[in-house]
Parts: structure tokens; C-alpha cells; sequence
């Protein structure tokens, strides 16, 4: 149903887990309250059932037409709203009570008494239920259904010191329903036979008192449901096509980067010339400051590692500044440094570093022009007319991918690197050890002069007995 103009009618919103299956009774409730009101509810007359005459009974066409015309909604919502009414025992038929479902036909229907409305929380005793269906047992002369009749074997073998009871209240109440009318017999049958069919509902019947009304299905909600099917089988799709690396070459990658990284680790292969965390000795830190004039030669390999590797230590990124003066193309690593300084500079400063920025680099005629692809500089001028910190990312990724690609390669091969490697530093070497961390200097053996006199005694007469004098040799 739709949710909004129900909603709009009873004044009842969902506040949370705890009180949405009682806030969904109230909606209901006022729903039926609104259809039994004897001016604008739903026409309840006595109907004909057979030979018996119902009271205050309505048609299954009635209700739609009313649900229709009250909440203006379609008939398969009017249905559903319809449907969730018997379920949830506001309303029980008298022609089939079994089904709680509604037709929208001539079938009959009567309004449920208030006193076993959902919100009352009436608890369903199991001696209620024991003695509805000796009731029924009795006035059908056993005839029960197979749920019905494992049900009552065992009630009768739970509560079999009480059953007498269970039977003499069965037939009591069989006999006060002797005295009423026939028409009254019939609706207090579909009447409980209703109640019960909701507080036990069948093998594979949801239990409303524990899930609450579901929605109904709409054309919106189909939709959603299509959507949502096609994109889970294009990613299933993307998923089966997508390429696949081998463990073996995942493996040797692996390795290949471990070999690669594990001379350049202090804790798996030690600290050169030593270990400042267990020594007093800081030349580790003195030989590997962020700027040195001499840098060690672990520290310049790690420069053809990678291009960032590169970019990260001041030292490389001076000495390939030196290289790209030499190749006349120095003002692409300052205009990276240029929008670095930008991203992670103050923001009061950000317009003004902004125009500097284009100023130096990027306008007709500049001092450092740097060389962009058209589509780059249409976007990044788009993006100066409202100036921010990320503003010149898509040229800064530009020139550093020429730089990755170009230059860093050309740097690697030139003579200046391999010059700066060939003259790197090299610690003094030392005894690696595989955690040095969990090394302890080993303690010496105490002086004989300190041994106590006995135990001199036994060290000076040891050796001759386990000597021996020649006779013995």
C-alpha cells in the first residue's frame, strides 16, 4: 500500500525496532475504525448465508471500492491493504475461514471485536487453545484436520493432568452456544477459528506478530528489482572477464621485491655502521639526515627503485633537479614541487599561489613555461576561474607522468648516477645479524682469583686425577 497516504491518515510514524510492529497495529487499527464509522465507512448490512442471516456483515467488493475511493490507490493495492487486514485479524471471513485472504467478489467478511485486536497484546494461553480444540474435536466428533490433531495429541499429553478440565470447559461453552442463535454460533466460529489462525499460524506462514505487515509489491519496486539484477549480472560479467595473475607470478613478484628490500632494512639486516636503538651511537641517524652532502650508497640505490623513491629524499630530488638543468627541463620538476607546496600550504594562501603558479608556469609567455596537453589546460583553466587547492592536480599528473616516463629513466642511465653511486658512502661493515635488537654481550668467565679456596682446591686437583701420574698413562 502506499505508505505516505496511509501514513498521512492515522498520524502514526515508524519511531524505531522496538515500537514499529505496534505503531503498524495502530495504522491498521485506524484504518478499521475509519471503515466501520456509520457515516462515511464501508456499507455493513445483514447478509444472507445460506439459510443463515449475518448481521452487520460486508462484502469483499465493498471493502475494495472503499480502500480505493478513501486512500486513492490502485485495486492491487487496495488488495494488498485488503489482505494485510485479515491476516492480521481485523477482519475474518465467514464463508471460508481458513483463508485470510480477500476476494474481491460477494464473499462475506465481519470486523474483528476490539477485545482481540493486535494492540491489546492478549497473550494466546495454551490452555485457550487447549480447549478451542476440544471444542472443536467434540462438536466435529474428531473430525480435525492433521495439524489440528498433532496439535491437540500434544496439548492432551502436555497437559494431561488438567485435560478433564480442558473438556468440561469445551463443553460448557458448547452448551451456552446451544442457547443463541444460529447466525451467532457461525461468527463466533470463524471468529475464533480466525484468531487462533493468526497467533498459530500454519508450517510456512510467516507470523506477523513477530515480522509485522510486509509492503506490497508495486511497479516501482519492480523496477528497482530489474535494475538491480542487471547490475549485479554486468558485475558478475566484468568479473568473469577481468584478467586473472597467476599465483606464480604473484609469488615471484613477491620475492622479487623482498630480495629487493631486504639489504635496505634495518631490522632484518642490520644497521651500518651501528644500531642506534641499542647503542649510544647516532651515526646511523648523522649518515641518513634528510640532507647530507655525501648520502650512502644503500640510500642512492634505493633511487632506482622507483620514481617516487626518488621524489620522497631530498638529496635525489637535488641531485635529479641538477639533471634536468643539464637537459633544459628543469622547470617541470619545479612546477611539481610549485603544486605541492599548493596542495599542502595554508589555505588563506591558496589564491595567491594559485596566480603565482600560473604566472610562472603556465601562462602565454611565462618565465618556466612547462609543456601541456590542450585538453589539461582547457580543464585547469576552467578550474582557475574558481581557484582551490586541487586546481592544477590533472597538469601536475601530467608532468609527473612525463618525468616517470622520460626523464627518471634517462637519469638512471646517465653518468651522474652512476658517479654519485660509484662515490656513495659505505659504512664501515659490521656483524649483521638478523634482529639485532634481541643481541646481548656476552659475559665473561669470573677470574680464578675470585673462586672460593675449596673450589680452587678441586680446580688445581682435577687435573690430576683426570690425568693420572705415568704409572697410570
Amino acid at each position: 500500500m502506499r505508505a505516505r497516504s496511509v501514513e498521512s491518515e492515522t498520524g502514526v510514524g515508524e519511531d524505531g525496532p522496538g515500537q514499529s510492529l505496534m505503531a503498524s497495529f495502530a495504522q491498521m487499527e485506524r484504518v478499521v475504525l475509519s471503515m466501520q464509522d456509520p457515516d462515511q465507512g464501508v456499507n455493513m448490512r445483514s447478509q444472507r448465508l445460506l439459510v443463515t442471516v449475518v448481521p452487520h456483515a460486508v462484502t469483499g467488493n465493498d471493502i475494495m471500492e472503499w480502500l480505493i475511493h478513501k486512500y486513492s490507490i490502485s485495486e492491487e493495492e487496495a488488495l494488498h491493504l485488503g489482505t494485510l487486514l485479515l491476516r492480521h485479524g481485523y477482519l475474518y471471513p465467514l464463508q471460508d475461514p481458513g483463508s485470510l485472504v480477500l476476494r474481491p467478489d460477494e464473499t462475506l467478511y465481519r470486523f474483528q471485536t476490539p477485545y482481540f485486536w493486535m494492540s491489546t497484546l492478549w497473550p494466546a494461553a495454551e490452555l485457550d487453545y487447549a480447549v478451542y480444540l476440544a471444542k472443536k474435536n467434540i462438536r466435529k466428533r474428531g473430525a480435525l484436520g492433521d495439524l489440528e490433531k498433532e496439535h491437540h495429541g500434544q496439548l492432551h499429553r502436555k497437559m494431561n493432568h488438567m485435560w478433564d478440565l480442558v473438556v468440561m470447559q469445551a463443553r460448557e461453552q458448547l452448551r451456552a452456544a446451544k442457547q443463541r442463535r444460529k447466525g451467532d454460533r457461525l461468527v463466533i466460529a470463524c471468529q475464533e477459528q480466525t484468531y487462533w489462525l493468526v497467533n498459530r499460524p500454519l508450517p510456512g506462514v510467516p507470523n506477523v506478530l513477530e515480522q509485522g505487515p510486509e509492503r506490497g509489491s508495486c511497479t516501482a519496486r519492480r523496477v528497482l528489482m530489474v535494475r538491480t539484477l542487471h547490475a549485479c549480472i554486468e558485475c558478475c560479467r566484468r568479473a568473469l572477464g577481468r584478467t586473472r595473475v597467476k599465483s606464480s607470478v604473484s609469488l615471484e613478484a613477491y620475492l622479487k621485491f623482498s630480495n629487493q628490500h631486504r639489504p635496505h632494512d634495518p631490522i632484518m639486516s642490520g644497521c651500518l655502521p651501528s644500531n642506534p636503538w641499542i647503542t649510544d651511537d647516532d651515526t646511523y641517524w648523522a649518515m641518513n639526515a634528510p640532507r647530507v652532502a655525501e648520502p650512502t650508497q644503500l640510500r642512492v640505490q634505493r633511487w632506482a627503485f622507483s620514481f617516487q623513491e626518488l621524489l620522497e629524499d631530498p638529496v635525489g630530488r637535488a641531485h635529479f633537479m641538477d639533471f634536468l638543468r643539464n637537459e633544459f627541463s628543469a622547470e617541470n620538476l619545479s612546477f611539481w614541487e610549485a603544486c605541492e607546496q599548493l596542495r599542502h600550504g595554508g589555505q588563506a594562501q591558496v589564491p595567491g599561489l594559485v596566480d603565482a603558479v600560473y604566472q610562472q608556469f603556465l601562462a602565454p609567455g611565462a618565465a618556466h613555461w612547462v609543456n601541456i596537453d590542450s585538453q589539461t589546460m582547457e580543464r585547469t583553466l576552467e578550474g582557475l576561474q574558481q581557484p582551490h587547492r586541487y586546481v592544477l592536480d590533472a597538469a601536475q599528473l601530467h608532468i609527473y607522468m612525463l618525468m616517470k616516463k622520460d626523464s627518471y629513466p634517462r637519469f638512471l642511465k646517465s653518468d651522474m648516477y652512476k658517479t654519485l653511486l660509484a662515490e656513495a658512502v659505505i659504512p664501515p661493515e659490521t656483524k649483521r645479524r638478523v634482529f639485532p635488537f634481541m643481541w646481548k654481550p656476552r659475559r665473561s668467565s669470573p677470574s680464578p682469583a675470585l673462586l672460593p679456596a675449596s673450589a680452587s682446591g678441586e680446580r688445581a686437583a682435577a687435573p690430576g686425577g683426570l690425568g693420572g701420574g705415568p704409572g697410570e698413562a
